[in-house]
């Protein structure tokens, strides 16, 4: 059994360290924030609702194959969750064909968000970048893969 001085020093030695680990992690990630400009600040934006949007659909998949899986589940509840799975994967792929097309318009990112009633377009451009005929643009490539209407779709700069 270690000695009650050798459980302080290493007790001591690991507070250390959590505070360095600290420090530096303020330090570093204030330097790349300095560093950087609105582009990083925009594809931070990007990648973290990326991110969180796979997140939050790998537990609705989950949550749907549990039900399907479950023998306590009812025909019609599963059924139910394998029409909730379908059309959620259909969304998936609708709005990652949507964000590689956009990004094909010569766009450096885009997301794609869909309701029933709605998309929200987020393109990676200034509000000066995004004139009327961008955005007519983008509104066109989304109504020829949707059965959306430009009263249900929003193209907003990021």
């Amino acid at each position: 059994m270690l000695k009650k001085r050798t459980k302080i020093i290493i007790l001591v030695a690991m507070v250390l360290l959590l505070g360095v680990t600290g420090y530096l992690n303020i330090a570093l990630n204030n330097r790349v924030v300095d560093a950087g400009s609105n582009t990083t600040v925009a594809m931070n934006y990007f990648d973290s609702y990326r991110a969180d949007r796979n997140s939050t659909r790998e537990q609705e998949l989950l949550i749907y194959d549990s039900i399907i899986a479950d023998a306590a589940s009812t025909a019609e509840e599963v059924a139910d969750a394998k029409a909730k799975k379908q059309t959620l994967v259909a969304q998936m792929e609708q709005e990652l064909a949507l964000e590689y097309s956009i990004k094909g318009l010569g766009y450096a990112d885009a997301i794609v968000t869909s309701t029933d009633n709605s998309i929200n377009v987020f393109v990676s451009a200034t509000s000066e970048e995004l004139g009327f005929n961008e955005v007519m643009k983008i509104l066109n490539l989304v109504k020829d893969q949707t059965d959306y209407t430009n009263q249900n779709l929003k193209v907003i700069p990021v």
